[in-house]
């Protein structure tokens, strides 16, 4: 039930407005808590208007993943898809050789990312490499 001091709404723009304040909460807990933009005390009115389009940007992208991710699966917290690649590891395979001097052959692979890390890497269209070379500057 819905109260309101609003005389002339229909009980559906009522309802449409409920949701859009809900929407609006939700996007500043989102603010807070999972892209941890938090008030910021600036001295100059430039930098102050500089971070309200930023702040923005980061809540369309956020809205923008949400579905897109649902739709593919993922689940539902964009969060998973900013931490899941980092989550992708490499490893050292190290071989002894036989031949004097004995030294240890080093191969640089990636370990095969699961079912999610995979989905958004082929979502993405890109590709892990089977091994990792070492540059040298």
């Amino acid at each position: 039930m819905l109260r309101t001091n609003v005389s002339d709404w229909t009980p559906g723009a009522l309802w449409r407005t409920d949701m859009q304040l809900t929407e609006v909460e939700a996007a500043f807990r989102i603010h807070n808590s999972e892209l941890s933009i938090r008030p910021i005390c600036q001295r100059h009115e430039t930098r102050v208007l500089a971070h309200i389009p930023v702040c923005c940007l980061a809540d369309v992208r956020w809205k923008t993943l949400e579905p897109w991710q649902s739709r593919a699966g993922l689940g539902n917290s964009p969060r998973i898809i900013l931490q899941e690649p980092g989550a992708i590891n490499r490893t050292d395979v190290v071989l002894p050789t036989a031949a004097a001097p004995q030294r240890d052959l080093r191969l640089r692979c990636v370990v095969r990312p699961d079912r999610a890390q995979a989905a958004l890497l082929d979502r993405r269209g890109r590709r892990l490499p089977e091994r990792l070379r070492r540059r040298f500057a």
